[in-house]
């Protein structure tokens, strides 16, 4: 007979059994109990006061008397939708912000459909980021405003302000792509950040599909982690399911996961071909429309956040940008969390706001 099974005690293996099912008999009960209105996500109240196209420009509510007079503008990827910064009302970015006297701001880039196939990078940064910019800077009667870049929409930041400095009173980008050769970072090395199109063909995926599906993209980033993304975390339902919260909480999740917008075509090619696979952001090489990107621009105070355990973007490619702007305002700050840890951690919902408003603060004259 085998030896483990010789360890196992029948006592034990039903009380197990019996515990189990304790937990799926709850988790359903839980489950049954459950409506739409109990999974909502970004519900911190704001307005819509500027629209474009598909892109929406919200304001959130205020809820001190007087906040920060210089507004900030969460500028988020393209990838997934927004309301991440604003999950729950326990762990939401946008509301801690809010609280602590910051005035945000937020673009909702929409879902692209067939007739954004051909938006540029042009068309997103200097149109629809420009001219919320624009918006808020004649709102507020201000010459410049804060900018905080998420992710892509960090990446989006700094090429912005280094187009437009005279725009930009303080730049914050949290776990934000610079340097994009890293090729033991996964996701880079699958959008060919060493060999290029042998890695994949993005001419040829563009010119075939036009937009890029959102369920494409978001295979690929669970293929990163295709055991813990894919299947551990279903295996630990059980577990999740008996507790109401934690369910609720994993629901929102998954949620935001699956929400994923197709990609403009023609965006997403330039996006891959000259990041990626060219790494010409920290070469100085990036053109976006007419208008070339310098980070050596970069010369408004700078605060860049990012993850230690982030398998998305790496700490490298985000520390790197300390190496091409000559800033003596830069303040370089991390946390003990992966990339999604960053919205949804408690611990850094804590100590993460706090350190955004303090710095502007610090900043604002």
């Amino acid at each position: 007979m085998l030896p483990f099974l010789t360890q196992m005690r029948i006592e034990e293996s039903t009380h197990e059994y019996v515990e189990l099912t304790k937990k799926v008999v709850k988790g359903i009960e839980n489950l049954s109990n459950l409506t739409e209105e109990d999974i909502q996500i970004g519900v911190t109240p704001k307005e819509a006061i500027y629209q474009e196209d598909k892109i929406v420009l919200y304001r959130f509510k205020p809820v001190v008397e007087h906040p920060l007079a210089i507004p900030v503008l969460i500028v988020y990827a393209l990838v997934n939708r927004p309301y991440m910064v604003d999950l729950q009302a326990d762990r939401s970015l946008v509301a801690n912000l809010l609280k602590l006297g910051i005035d945000v701001y937020l673009i909702d880039w929409g879902y692209p459909t067939r007739s954004d196939r051909w938006l540029t990078l042009d068309d997103y940064l200097n149109g629809y980021i420009n001219n919320c910019v624009d918006v808020i800077r004649e709102r507020h009667h201000l010459p410049k405003i804060n900018l905080l870049g998420v992710c892509q929409g960090g990446t989006f930041s700094l090429c912005y302000a280094a187009i437009y400095p005279e725009k930009v009173k303080n730049l914050i980008v949290m776990v934000a792509p610079v340097d994009f050769h890293q090729p033991e970072t996964l996701l880079n090395a699958r959008g060919g950040c060493t060999i290029g199109a042998e890695a994949v063909d993005i001419d040829l995926m563009v010119d075939a599909l036009g937009n890029i599906p959102g369920d494409f993209l978001n295979l690929e980033f669970l293929m990163l982690k295709p055991l813990q993304l894919s299947y551990q975390k279903y295996l630990d339902m059980p577990e999740i399911m008996e507790s109401e919260d934690k369910l609720v909480n994993f629901l929102r999740m998954e949620k935001w996961i699956f929400d994923s917008p197709d990609q403009a075509g023609e965006t997403y090619r330039q996006f891959l071909k000259d990041f990626y696979q060219g790494n010409k952001l920290i070469k100085g090489e990036i053109v976006i429309g007419d208008r070339a990107v310098h980070l050596s621009n970069l010369t408004m105070p700078i605060l860049n956040l990012y993850a230690e355990k982030d398998h998305l973007v790496a700490p490298a490619s985000s520390l790197a940008l300390g190496d091409y702007i000559n800033n003596e305002d830069y303040t370089v700050k991390s946390f003990p969390v992966g990339h999604i840890g960053m919205y949804v951690s408690g611990k850094v919902q804590r100590d993460l706001p706090p350190a955004i408003a303090d710095w502007l603060k610090s900043r604002q004259s």
